[in-house]
């Protein structure tokens, strides 16, 4: 059971608190306080969505608090995409979001080696939390090259590892494509198929100049996430991945005598002057391309009519870095959509280091 306790208002400051309890008879209540840093315009508005919230809140309580008909599917809404007999006859609409089928807890777990940035590691951590599939996480040092050489020969991530089966494998797509078509890993086909959209394509490829300013430099620049815990991994990122306007071969050179790259310190320096320059222009012009794209997103449950699907996997793990940016100002569906596929997802956001 949850019951919405109350809110309150203090300076500029929403308090959402919930009583928490399997057993409405005995009454024992948890004041939970959660704290948003934006004032609302009106007393019953949140940028993260209430049923996100909650969920966020009590998932690791219990699960029969948003689902008591249906033991171990979370949910956002009244129907389910997954029933208890069937999933194929679901009738997918915009006020039908998608919900979890039961917990997967293999013998041995599944591992993903990872680097938290990483878009394409998000969409592993994304896909087997939606499925609700229990599994070990690695955190990859960023300049870490014997580990993933040694599982798969090169260094790349993510790679998924399944015990069982003796395998290892890389290339994000493969893997979920392989979790989602193995019935040990739940009901099948639990996303739709990528629609191809063009306009989502455009708009990532839009923004991909001015992400890059205000990323990169926040990745190493916060000292929290843990590729980048020591001096190595952060150096190892910076000589890497150029910031605009430079491109890659200028940036990293081709290791020949005519073209060695851009020296280290250089790099360096460059990286410490975008943290150090006033965001707020780049700032501004990343809020209007939010505002464009709230224009093109489905709805706050997936981006693309008919349902969950691959189009969400790879937005929204590319839009969850944005969330490292302090001072973005999220349209409501936009942000909504990203509280509730991470909660779902178990994929946290930055909003909390932010800078």
């Amino acid at each position: 059971w949850v019951i919405v306790h109350s809110y309150a208002r203090k300076e500029g400051t929403t308090i959402l608190y919930c009583i928490v309890d399997d057993n409405p008879a005995t009454s024992s209540a948890l004041q939970h306080p959660f704290t948003h840093q934006q004032p609302l315009t009106q007393p019953n508005r949140m940028k993260v969505s209430t049923s996100a919230l909650i969920l966020s809140l009590l998932a690791p309580l219990s699960c029969r608090a948003f689902a008591p008909s249906v033991a171990g599917v979370r949910t956002f809404g009244s129907t389910s995409v997954y029933s208890a007999t069937t999933s194929s006859d679901a009738v997918v609409s915009s006020t039908t979001p998608f919900e979890q089928p039961p917990r997967v807890i293999r013998d041995q777990l599944p591992v993903v080696y990872v680097y938290d940035h990483c878009p394409f590691c998000v969409r592993v951590r994304l896909a087997l939390g939606l499925k609700n599939v229990k599994h070990n996480i690695v955190f990859l040092a960023n300049d870490d090259i014997p580990t993933p050489t040694a599982l798969v020969g090169k260094k790349i991530a993510p790679i998924f590892g399944l015990p069982e089966d003796d395998l290892v494998m890389g290339e994000s797509l493969d893997i979920i494509a392989m979790v989602d078509s193995d019935e040990r890993f739940g009901p099948t086909g639990a996303f739709l198929p990528a629609t191809g959209r063009s306009d989502i394509k455009a708009w990532q490829k839009s923004v991909q100049g001015l992400l890059r300013n205000l990323q990169r430099p926040r990745y190493v620049a916060t000292g929290l996430l843990p590729e980048f815990q020591q001096r190595d991994g952060r150096q190892a990122f910076i000589k890497n991945h150029q910031l605009p306007p430079y491109e890659k071969p200028e940036w990293k050179g081709d290791g020949s005598e005519e073209n060695p790259g851009m020296p280290m310190d250089q790099k360096l320096m460059l990286y410490a002057e975008a943290m150090a320059k006033d965001p707020a222009p780049l700032i501004e012009e990343l809020n209007a391309r939010l505002v464009e794209l709230d224009d093109i997103v489905y709805s706050s449950h997936y981006c693309s009519e008919g349902g969950l699907s691959m189009d969400d996997i790879d937005l929204w793990s590319r839009l969850r870095s944005i969330t490292i940016i302090k001072g973005v100002e999220w349209p409501d569906k936009l942000r909504s959509y990203m509280d509730e596929l991470s909660a779902l997802g178990d994929v946290p956001l930055y909003d909390e280091m932010a800078l």
